[in-house]
């Protein structure tokens, strides 16, 4: 592309580059070091969520660099942003994961902002943490310019005592350490070597989970996301994502192009199939939204029941993000779909290619270890279920990946919790019982507010040995990095009066996995007269700020909990400006 000759009167950059008037923004430009010539080439956001919060973000800056060298070799130019990540394993357990998926929104936000504000034609966002992800491929969806993804990039699993672990193993550990069959010597050791480099956490949680989505869904190059995020071999994708958005901006090939209602389905397959995190259930609907798409939660779950599991990832199976790659990545399990007929191949991506011709050439055959059969699956269905009864009308989710058989179902009565720290306080004492549902509720979008993973409290269980002999369910959410019978998402949520907010201690619920039921004994009379008799909703202590206005604004699990009216309330698109 050559930029004296490209047509800078159809791109938004104009506004701020080109006539007479624009003499002042141009003396911005020269005093950051531009060139004329580089001023009156197409202006490409590279936004990057980089800080030092967490592994997860620490080596973008880097990769950014990478992005840059391939937008300039393109003749584009490139302009440098960050924004913010709240990255959950720091924020579990506390206070602090209430700001998590409304961070997701102020990524999305702030990235249009940006965007908006200084007129970039097109974008290739980078990101690292688990709400990160998502949020950048919203913004990309809802300003509907040429959008390219990058992931950071997975951490290198630890090594303690001949293993590889990751941080799920020291979540646990603390369940251990309080149940007596770890001392506090042991887990001091495994804390110190679970995360040896930079990167996202290394199992099928939820940053891997949304990173094979940018894959399948077409916004980000075909294996990019694979490489752990030490490797520099990264900078290689780096650079091929810079002249990609070029490409696609020649073309005026845009996101909403690329994310439709196939490639929607492509994502929730590639979800399903690796066993991936149950909040693709709650990011899927929301990206869907940006481009007014209806795709929410059962539609998502839809997908996941005609998918067959077949990719041994943790926390349900035994292996994290490197090992996947070094088999061949997410490319292989695409094509293995493909060949099954479980993929529209007439998708656009990132490439300008469809995501058939993409994929020509790419070995479609399993490897028996991390990738097994398609025909030989560890599971006929997908990794991740929705549920839906009296006690969800909504819907709920429940990761299965890793369970078979009579685990699929559990019954028991419920022990009721008003917030998760009083449910992690009750575990930790060990002031429950086998056999019984643990219900955590006033934890969704709104009662929350911000919808807290549960980490905590089930990898505790788990630690104490009882994560297969409780049941759990909230309509707050859970890490991807959760296993065991936990269902979360529950919808309506009982901010809101749901059924969950009319649960006592004592009543029956009944979950099936197999059937995707989940139902609490009782009658719907029984319900209506409890509803009458419901306080309403439980106070929180956010009564302003940027939790309380969240609070304000967002909507139900099901639909994505989004905040604003999507494409449906559009009245024009910043791409054409």
């Amino acid at each position: 592309m050559d930029a004296k000759t490209f047509d800078k009167s159809r791109l938004v950059s104009r506004h701020v580059t080109e006539g007479p008037s624009r003499a002042p923004h141009r003396s911005y430009f020269y005093a950051m070091g531009l060139t004329e010539e580089e001023i009156h080439r197409p202006f490409i956001g590279v936004a990057t969520c980089w800080n030092e919060a967490a592994p997860c973000n620490i080596a973008l800056n880097r990769q950014a660099q990478a992005v840059k060298l391939g937008v300039k070799e393109a003749k584009g130019t490139p302009r440098e942003f960050t924004t913010i990540t709240v990255t959950d394993g720091i924020a579990m357990g506390h206070e602090g994961m209430r700001s998590s998926l409304a961070s997701r929104e102020a990524i999305a936000d702030t990235v249009e902002l940006t965007m908006r504000g200084h007129a970039y034609d097109a974008i290739v966002g980078l990101a690292g943490c688990d709400k990160s992800l998502p949020g950048m491929m919203m913004a990309m969806v809802r300003l509907n310019t040429p959008s390219v993804f990058v992931y950071g990039g997975s951490i290198l699993p630890g090594r303690f005592e001949g293993r590889d672990v990751t941080v799920q193993d020291v979540f646990e550990a603390v369940g251990r350490e309080q149940a007596g069959t770890l001392s506090a010597c042991e887990l001091e050791k495994l804390e110190k070597v679970a995360c040896p480099s930079a990167g996202a956490c290394g199992g099928q949680f939820t940053a891997n989970t949304m990173a094979c989505v940018s894959e399948a869904i077409g916004l980000a190059l075909l294996n990019s996301s694979g490489a752990p995020a030490p490797y520099e071999s990264r900078d290689a994708f780096c650079e091929a994502s810079g002249r990609a958005v070029m490409e696609l901006l020649a073309r005026n090939i845009r996101a909403r192009d690329v994310v439709t209602i196939k490639s929607l389905e492509n994502a929730a397959r590639v979800v399903a199939c690796t066993g991936g995190s149950t909040n693709a259930g709650l990011h899927l609907p929301a990206i869907a939204h940006e481009a007014g798409i209806r795709f929410d939660l059962l539609d998502v779950c839809e997908v996941f029941k005609s998918t067959p599991y077949f990719v041994d990832l943790k926390p349900g199976g035994k292996y994290v993000a490197k090992d996947l790659y070094e088999v061949g990545g997410v490319p292989r399990v695409l094509r293995m779909l493909l060949d099954k007929g479980l993929l529209h191949g007439d998708c656009m991506t990132a490439s300008g290619q469809t995501m058939a011709q993409a994929l020509e050439g790419v070995e479609g055959t399993a490897d028996g270890k991390v990738i097994h059969s398609i025909e030989k699956p560890l599971s006929k269905t997908g990794g991740v279920v929705g549920l839906k009864g009296n006690l969800a009308p909504e819907g709920a989710i429940v990761k299965v990946a890793g369970m078979t058989g009579k685990e699929m179902s559990f019954e028991g009565p419920a022990r009721v919790f008003e917030c998760e720290e009083d449910a992690f306080e009750a575990v930790k004492k060990r002031q429950y019982e086998e056999g019984e549902v643990i219900v955590i509720r006033n934890e969704g979008p709104k009662g929350g507010p911000g919808m807290r993973e549960m980490l905590s409290t089930t990898a505790a269980l788990s630690g104490q040995g009882m994560g297969k002999k409780v049941a759990l369910i909230t309509d707050g959410r859970f890490s991807g990095a959760t296993r065991g019978f936990c269902v979360g998402h529950v919808g309506p949520e009982a901010a809101v009066g749901g059924p969950i907010a009319l649960i006592r201690n004592g009543d029956v619920i009944k979950l099936n996995a197999k059937k995707g039921t989940i139902e609490v004994k009782l009658s719907a009379k029984e319900l209506k007269a409890r509803r009458k008799e419901w306080a309403g909703q439980r106070e929180t202590l956010y009564g302003s700020g940027a939790l309380w206005k969240y609070a304000q604004l967002v909507g139900g699990a099901k639909d994505g909990a989004v905040t604003h009216p999507g494409k449906d309330g559009e009245r024009h698109v910043y791409a054409d400006l």
